[in-house]
C-alpha cells in the first residue's frame, strides 16, 4: 500500500482503474485498500463519474510508515522501557518518539499501551528510581512546543514545591534523567532530576525561546553536576590485562596503565564509592585500591558485611530452594 498512500496525497484525483494500473494490481485490491486507509482513520475522499476518483482529503498528512495496531504498542511499549531505562545513545531519542507516537496514536491503543505498562515489571535492576515515561512524554512536547510547564518537584531535602518553568531539553546523564529548565519563580536557569518531578501539566503558554546557558545542553548539566557532586580520584592496581580492563569497563574505564601482561594499573575519577566498589568487584580480579582511603574503608567495611553474611546460620545450606528457577 506504500506507494498508493504516496499517490493519495499528490493534488489530484486518482481513477480506481489508473491506480491499479500504476500500481499493477486488481481494482479490487485498490478498493480494499481504501477501505483499510478509512478504518484507520484517514479521510479518503471519493467522487463518482467519469472524471471521478479517489484523494486524501485537503489538510491531511500521510505519515510514511502505517502501523497496524499491535505493531503501534509494540513499539510504543518498546520506547517506554527505553525511557524508563535509559540506553546510551537512544536515550533521548526514544523520549522525544514515544511523544510524536503517542500523539498520533487512537486513544484505544493508547489505552492499551498504558494497561500493559501498568501490568508489566521490569527485571532489569538498580538502585536508581524509575522515572514515569508518561512524565517524560509531556516535559519533552512541553520542551518541543516551547510551552511552559507546571510541576510538582520534591527537593533533595524532601521539600515540596510547585514551580512554573520554560522547559529546554531533557538530558540524560549516568543512570538518570535530568530537565534543564528555565524557572520562572526563581527567574533563573535550574536543573531537575525527572524522578522527582510528579504531575507535570503543559499550560498551553508558549513563550519565546531564550538564550540558553550553554549550546550543549548535556555538556552543562553534566558539569554542574560534577561541580556539586564530591568526586574521588581512584587509583588501584588490578591482576587483570589492561586490554580485559578496557573491554569490561567500558567508557567507565578511565585511564587504564599496563604494568605486565597480566596487570595493569587504574586511575580516574569515581563520584560514588558505592558504585566505584561495585565495578571494581565485578571485574572478577583480585586488585588492590591505593586511593582514595575512603574507597579503602567502604571495601573493607564491605568485606566484613560479606563474611558475616557468610558466617550467619544457615549460610552453609545448599540445594535448591523455593521459588528457585
Amino acid at each position: 500500500m506504500g506507494l498508493e498512500f504516496v499517490l493519495l496525497q499528490t493534488p489530484r484525483e486518482w481513477p480506481g482503474s489508473e491506480l491499479a494500473e500504476r500500481l499493477g494490481v486488481s481494482p479490487r485490491t485498490v478498493r480494499r485498500d481504501i477501505d483499510r486507509l478509512r478504518e484507520l482513520g484517514y479521510p479518503v475522499e471519493a467522487t463518482m463519474g467519469a472524471v471521478g476518483g479517489y484523494r486524501l482529503a485537503a489538510g491531511t498528512a500521510m505519515p510514511p510508515l502505517l502501523l497496524d495496531d499491535e505493531e503501534a504498542v509494540a513499539i510504543a511499549v518498546g520506547l517506554r522501557t527505553a525511557a524508563s531505562h535509559p540506553v546510551d545513545g537512544i536515550e533521548e531519542a526514544s523520549v522525544r518518539a514515544l511523544a510524536k507516537l503517542e500523539q498520533v496514536l487512537p486513544s484505544r491503543l493508547r489505552h492499551r499501551v498504558g494497561a500493559l505498562a501498568a501490568a508489566t515489571v521490569s527485571m532489569l535492576t538498580g538502585s536508581e528510581p524509575p522515572v514515569d515515561p508518561r512524565n517524560l512524554v509531556v516535559i519533552a512536547g512541553a520542551a518541543a512546543n516551547r510551552e511552559r510547564l507546571r510541576f510538582a518537584y520534591r527537593s533533595g531535602d524532601g521539600s515540596d514545591t510547585r514551580r512554573l518553568t520554560e522547559p529546554y531539553r531533557l538530558v540524560a546523564a549516568g543512570r538518570r534523567w535530568y530537565l534543564l529548565a528555565y524557572d520562572n519563580d526563581r527567574d533563573d536557569w535550574r536543573i531537575f532530576r525527572a524522578d522527582r518531578i510528579s504531575d507535570p501539566q503543559a499550560t498551553g503558554i508558549r513563550v519565546p525561546a531564550r538564550v540558553q546557558p550553554e549550546q550543549d545542553a548535556a555538556a552543562f548539566v553534566t558539569g554542574k553536576l560534577y561541580s556539586l557532586a564530591p568526586t574521588y580520584e581512584v587509583v588501584a592496581a588490578l591482576r587483570l590485562p589492561a586490554g580485559q580492563v578496557e573491554r569490561r569497563l567500558g567508557a567507565a574505564a578511565g585511564d587504564i596503565e599496563p604494568i605486565d601482561d597480566r596487570s595493569c594499573r587504574l586511575r580516574g575519577p569515581a563520584d560514588t564509592l558505592e558504585w566505584t566498589a561495585s565495578r571494581l568487584l565485578m571485574l572478577g580480579c583480585e586488585f588492590e585500591v591505593h586511593e582514595p582511603p575512603e574507597l579503602v574503608a567502604y571495601l573493607r567495611a564491605l568485606g566484613a558485611r560479606a563474611t558475616r553474611a557468610a558466617q550467619a546460620p544457615g549460610g552453609a545450606r545448599t540445594g535448591r530452594q523455593d521459588g528457585d528457577r
